[in-house]
């Protein structure tokens, strides 16, 4: 099947394992999902900002998506890993961030029969989540990109 026989009222996107929850985003959002390394410390963040990688040649500021909804970092293990996203606005210096994750994201498509909307819990406004949709057997998340982007660059340019 090529990529031009999938419907266009399907979507594929990938599950994002962290700790406790999943995130659910669009393939397309996702530019590479590279092996765990220690981000260099930047001075003066809070704690869901980890520091910055070196990708591709350039420095790419890495979160803790739990961290910050106000979680604890997860401490990073054999599974963990770092998935780069393309930045949907210019608020990230470089157009890249990376989030740490608890396993590799597993490949899905997603179309109106398999996603519902499930609003079995709230979250508050001003926050990384948008909403919680029902998929299956899971309840993933679907992450605030724009709030997220204004976070890290906020961080940013105070460090």
């Amino acid at each position: 099947m090529s990529a031009t026989d999938v419907p266009s009222h399907e979507l594929y996107s990938l599950l994002i394992p962290l700790a406790q929850e999943r995130l659910i985003v669009p393939r397309a959002c996702v530019a590479e999902v590279v092996t765990w390394q220690t981000p260099e410390k930047v001075e003066g963040v809070p704690p869901w900002y980890l520091g910055t990688i070196s990708w591709s040649g350039r420095p790419v500021p890495v979160i803790s998506f739990e961290a910050a909804c106000g979680q604890a970092v997860p401490t990073p293990g054999t599974r963990t890993r770092i998935v780069i996203f393309v930045a949907l606005s210019s608020q990230v210096t470089g157009g890249y961030f990376g989030v740490i994750t608890q396993g590799f994201p597993q490949l899905v498509r997603v179309n109106n029969d398999v996603v519902k909307s499930d609003p079995s819990r709230t979250f508050p406004e001003r926050g990384p989540i948008l909403c919680q949709v029902r998929m299956l057997n899971e309840s993933p998340l679907i992450p605030d990109f724009e709030h997220l982007e204004q976070m890290i660059s906020e961080e940013s340019r105070a460090a």
